[in-house]
């Protein structure tokens, strides 16, 4: 039986090219978001999933990061991760390729070498970072601010 189990839902109508679909999750953050080949491959209003693996990667390495840092002392004051998930064409499909991670923080009690090493083990521990790994080349940049 899991620890934690959350929930998401996906409900798409017609074919890959005209269809189009809704995403939800269980929390209700997300109710009936658009997404379609458009949105996913081109350029429109709605989402795709890509953009939400970046976004949930993202939100996933920044609270572990942040567990990190204040676990070892430090002071996260303000931690921003921007997340562009990379796609290439494999055959007839698509794979994700990369994950690039950039990340900002603004954190007190901290020198650049000792925030890049948190970074790094954040990627080690993030459940994310490690549903990918050895599958997506997951690359980060840390920049420690002011």
């Amino acid at each position: 039986m899991a620890d934690i189990a959350r929930k998401a839902s996906a409900h798409w109508t017609g074919d890959l090219m005209k269809g189009q679909g809704t995403v939800s999750t269980g929390s209700g953050t997300l109710k009936d978001a658009q997404y379609s080949f458009k949105t996913r491959f081109q350029e429109g209003v709605g989402t795709n999933p890509e953009e939400l693996l970046a976004a949930a990667h993202a939100g996933c390495f920044t609270m572990q990061l942040s567990a990190l840092l204040a676990g070892h002392g430090h002071d996260p004051q303000d931690l921003r991760t921007e997340a562009t998930c990379e796609m290439v064409r494999d055959g007839a499909g698509f794979k994700i390729s990369t994950m690039r991670l950039t990340i900002r923080g603004k954190v007190g009690n901290i020198d650049g070498a000792e925030f890049e090493r948190h970074v790094g083990e954040a990627a080690k521990l993030c459940p994310l970072s490690r549903v990918m790994a050895g599958n997506v080349e997951i690359v980060h940049e840390a920049v420690l601010e002011g």
